[in-house]
């Protein structure tokens, strides 16, 4: 019977250390038991794996955790530190504590123990398991960070099945599936911690209507995510529950009340996944509704996107150590999916959370790993062995008729992906095959759209909202793209399939008249476009003579040239965090430079506005780590994160002050390059940016400091926009934070998106409070996703900002849109709108007054000037 691997992980930042080193023979020879030390870098110990507190040194310099195998750790910090008295020690967890992974235990004081302790070196040793062989799968000497996986050991599955053996408890009881789509993978894994939780071997089977066995002599032991959905069981379909061990009675009736419970959303929609959010209309049939998170019609085959996989190497010549790989790597995917499932289910998206669950579930199924483990005795790179592992069980799924087990072979191909990146020779090849298709995925990564954004027609996610990071690309590109489709648009197909995202659909078998019409909307549309952009280069005028620069939105140096060809009058946010992301190390000073100084030379003397790193709560960098927080939206981030990680904003400080040495100011007096400062809560943060730009620009020898501005995403920020206004130069509205941080809406829970709307009036009034705040003291710019949508940008523009900026491909839209709006006009019907009660409604009349200001504008067909002159 094959083993299960166990893992922990390290507690702490820090150096490696072998336990034979430790200044100490109690450890050094392994008298408390096997283990290894971490030499700390950081001042806090966290907790290496869950488990109980089950105790707390007086002395607060060492504690001991049980974990849920039963096995007993021992973290002692620093040697013969039980002499300081608990001098330097903090506690933060207390005796029969329950502690998940990551959780902190213990603060230290780094310098003071150095000075008075024999040596900071901190055992981590297993104390109850003396003879337990364990595994140090970090080379000695090197850094490991905290959350890493540091050590890994065998739990035979023999011995596991001989102590439920030796219990001669057992249990058995039959189900019916409740499930309108049968057993698939999310409750095969609550099947799974089920098994865990009672310390038994759980088997399902499928039995007749006589109750005989239809499944094999044992049916299919819930270990194995694989072996379950091999059964096929469907609802309806009558199953025997068997267990064996201590707790059998209690795991059947719990097994049997998972399998009889409909699931939540189980009336016909795919239950796998929880639908990303209902669509404010119903669908007709032969149609999916989502947000549109960028406008425009596009035809073309649909297509389901599949994440191109990296090569790894096909052979290796040492099998044991292929195999110590893939359990490494392996290791860190769960590590990984973990800490996923944690902030999924932080953010209250327990939908998400419970997929991320069964894909953990399925990494450890016993079945896969055996058979990779095979592949790599005939002599398979640990890589390659795991990619043919899986390959076999995903074509098995595409071919098992079953269309919801065919989804789940997406699931699959993304775990495959994940581990086989561990052993990546190259980076992944670019997709190929999908020029003018609409594509469809259940979410894409910023890199994955930008990988495939050049050959596809239009873009349908099932989850995602009109704010995340895609729909900003996609709007950049003008690609239309509609999100929160649910996960029916995965089950979905066509040959030519008409997307139409400016009225939130997805039309599947659209007839040839429909697609005729669709033909000759998309014609006036490019007239319409067109007639746009010779006017783009024009100042934007409105109707009741007030001008209002209209700039672009770029993520890159490189995307400005295209911002000046829009038309644009300046960029008024670039988004460097894109230069940080989607690598495994921070960009050098001289990137950073050549990069911001690129984006300004392609302006033309126009202003460029550069947001400084935003980071933290749906922005992550794999080389930085954040302090765990259970809401990451409202932990460290932007700003915030200065003081802890000075280095790498005053490296963008130092490239953002070469790149803007020496050039001359713009027609308003400010810097052409502009520095803006995200998360800003009060003029006391910004006064201290500026405190820390000085400096930076003194040690460079540079005198004039680029104008400095702030962004108001924060509700404080808003109401405080008088005294911020002294301290900036500029602000900047950015709708899409403001508003989740106004209505307690995170902006990437799917299932809000169509809730979380800049027109909410509580929104609206800190808008206008902000303008007020900011009137004659400094100019107001909007930066989110409002400014670009026709109806909020429109109300804004009568608001008052001085700008909208909007992504590139949008420019020339919102400046003729622009000249046509009477804005003092609609500047007189604001108190109506901000009496009403929601959006929706605010959406409603705001559609109408404006519909009714274009008719007003426009002369009675005859009547023109021409015609009037003529006949007189």
């Amino acid at each position: 019977m094959s083993s299960t691997s166990r893992f922990l992980c390290a507690p702490l930042r820090g150096v490696v250390v072998p336990l034979g080193e430790v200044p100490d023979p109690a450890f050094a020879e392994g008298a408390l038991g096997p283990g290894v030390a971490i030499d700390p870098l950081g001042e806090t110990l966290h907790a290496p794996c869950d488990g109980e507190v089950i105790q707390c040194a007086r002395t607060a310099h060492a504690l001991t955790l049980r974990d849920d195998h039963g096995h007993e750790w021992l973290l002692h910090i620093g040697i013969d530190t039980v002499d300081l008295g608990g001098e330097g020690f903090e506690l933060l967890v207390a005796t029969g504590e329950r502690v998940a992974a990551g959780d902190p235990l213990c603060r230290f004081d780094v310098d003071g123990l150095a000075r008075h302790a024999k040596a900071l070196v901190t055992p981590i040793v297993m104390t109850n398991a003396p003879d337990l062989s364990l595994e140090t799968l970090v080379k000695p000497g090197t850094i490991v960070d905290k959350g890493e996986v540091l050590l890994q050991w065998q739990a035979p599955a023999a011995e596991a099945a001989g102590r439920r053996a030796s219990s001669e408890a057992s249990a058995r009881g039959e189900a019916t599936i409740a499930a309108a789509h049968g057993l698939h993978a999310r409750p095969a894994s609550r099947l799974r911690a089920i098994a865990q939780k009672h310390d038994v071997e759980l088997r399902l089977a499928r039995v007749d209507e006589a109750g005989k066995d239809r499944s094999g002599v044992d049916g299919a032991s819930v270990a194995s995510l694989s072996a379950l959905l091999n059964l096929g069981l469907v609802r309806g379909d009558r199953v025997r529950v068997t267990a064996l061990g201590a707790g059998a009675q209690a795991a059947v009736d719990a097994a049997i009340t998972l399998l009889e419970t409909p699931e939540h959303g189980s009336d016909g929609a795919d239950v796998s996944a929880e639908p990303a959010t209902a669509p404010a209309v119903a669908a007709t049939p032969g149609t999916l509704n989502g947000l549109s998170a960028s406008p425009g019609l596009a035809v073309g085959p649909l297509v389901r996107y599949r994440g191109a996989l990296p090569s790894v190497a096909d052979t290796a010549n040492d099998p044991e150590r292929e195999r110590m790989a893939l359990a490494a790597a392996v290791a860190e995917v769960d590590a990984d999916l973990e800490r996923s499932m944690r902030a999924a289910g932080s953010r209250g998206q327990q939908a998400e959370a419970d997929i991320f669950d069964a894909h953990r579930a399925w990494l450890d199924d016993p079945d896969l790993r055996a058979s990779a483990e095979s592949k790599i005795a005939e002599g398979a790179s640990a890589g390659r062995a795991w990619y043919l592992a899986l390959e076999t069980e995903i074509q098995r799924l595409r071919g098992s008729g079953n269309a919801l087990l065919a989804g789940r072979a997406d699931d699959l191909h993304d775990l495959q992906r994940r581990v086989m990146q561990r052993f990546a020779t190259q980076d992944a090849v670019a997709t190929t095959g999908l020029e003018g298709a609409i594509l469809a995925a259940r979410e894409m990564t910023p890199s994955q759209f930008v990988e495939v954004a050049e050959q596809i027609a239009g873009l349908c996610l099932a989850g995602g909202g009109s704010t995340s990071h895609v729909s900003i690309l996609a709007r950049a590109r003008g690609l239309p793209c509609l999100v929160a489709m649910g996960d029916a648009l995965l089950e979905a197909s066509g040959d030519r399939v008409c997307l139409d995202a400016d009225q939130g659909r997805l039309e599947l078998g659209p007839d040839e008249r429909r697609l005729a019409a669709v033909e000759a909307e998309q014609a006036r549309q490019r007239q319409r476009a067109e007639a746009d952009l010779a006017a783009a280069f024009e100042p934007v005028t409105m109707r009741d003579g007030r001008r209002l620069h209209v700039a672009a939105n770029i993520a890159a140096g490189g995307e400005a040239q295209g911002a000046l060809d829009a038309g644009a009058d300046g960029v008024g946010l670039m988004r460097s965090e894109f230069l940080f992301l989607a690598r495994q190390a921070a960009p050098d000073l001289a990137e950073q430079q050549a990069e911001y100084r690129a984006a300004v030379e392609a302006m033309a003397g126009k202003p460029v506005v550069v947001r400084l790193l935003d980071i933290g709560a749906d922005k992550q960098l794999p080389y930085l780590a954040l302090p765990a927080t259970p809401n990451p939206a409202l932990g460290e981030r932007g700003a915030r994160l200065w003081q802890s990680h000075p280095e790498m904003f005053d490296t963008q400080l130092d490239a953002l002050l070469e790149a803007g040495r020496g050039l001359p100011a713009c027609e308003d007096g400010l810097t052409r390059l502009r520095l803006m400062v995200p998360m800003i809560a009060d003029a006391g943060e910004l006064r201290w940016v500026r405190r820390r730009l000085a400096t930076r620009a003194a040690a460079l020898g540079i005198e004039r400091l680029p104008s400095l501005g702030a962004m108001v995403e924060v509700p404080t920020a808003a109401l405080c926009a008088g005294s911020l206004a002294r301290e900036a130069e500029f602000l900047s509205i950015g709708t899409n934070d403001l508003t989740q941080y106004a209505l307690a809406m995170d902006r990437e829970v799917a299932s809000l998106a169509a809730r979380s709307d800049v027109l909410h009036p509580g929104v609206l009034r800190l808008i206008a409070l902000c303008l007020e705040g900011a009137e004659g003291r400094c100019p107001v710019a909007v930066c989110g996703t409002a400014a670009g949508d026709p109806l909020a940008g429109a109300l804004l523009a009568a608001m008052g900002v001085d700008e909208l900026s909007v992504e590139p491909a949008r420019v020339a839209a919102v400046k003729a849109t622009l000249r046509g709006l009477d804005a003092e006009a609609l500047a007189a019907q604001l108190p109506a709108l901000l009496a009403l009660d929601d959006a929706v409604a605010v959406r409603e009349a705001l559609a109408t007054m404006l519909a009714s200001s274009a008719e007003a504008a426009t002369p009675p067909s005859g009547d023109t000037a021409a015609d009037t002159t003529t006949r007189s």
